[in-house]
């Protein structure tokens, strides 16, 4: 295994810190979940093509482009939804 360091500003790297401490595990296994659970933009396209496919065979509906760009613009809607109201909890002491 390989060590990388990474500089990120010293409130980033106490967040960071207070969630593995939060979450019962260290800094690195922190990180090596983060980049488990992130998808590169090809995993996303894989991942919607199966999907797409799946519901073609399964349910015999075509998702249309119209309908894939739809969902796009809610899931960003309510990715920033989601970001304001976190932005709006402060973190306990």
């Amino acid at each position: 295994m390989s060590d990388v360091m990474i500089r990120v500003p010293a409130e980033v790297r106490d967040q960071l810190a207070a969630v593995a401490e939060a979450r019962g595990t260290s800094l690195r296994a922190l990180m090596q979940d983060i980049a488990a659970q992130t998808l590169t933009p090809e995993q996303i396209r894989e991942r919607a093509d199966r999907t797409r496919a799946l519901l073609a065979e399964r349910f015999g509906h075509e998702v249309s482009k119209e309908e894939s760009a739809e969902m796009r613009r809610k899931m960003r809607e309510a990715t920033a939804a989601h970001r304001a109201a976190l932005a709006q909890v402060e973190p306990s002491p």
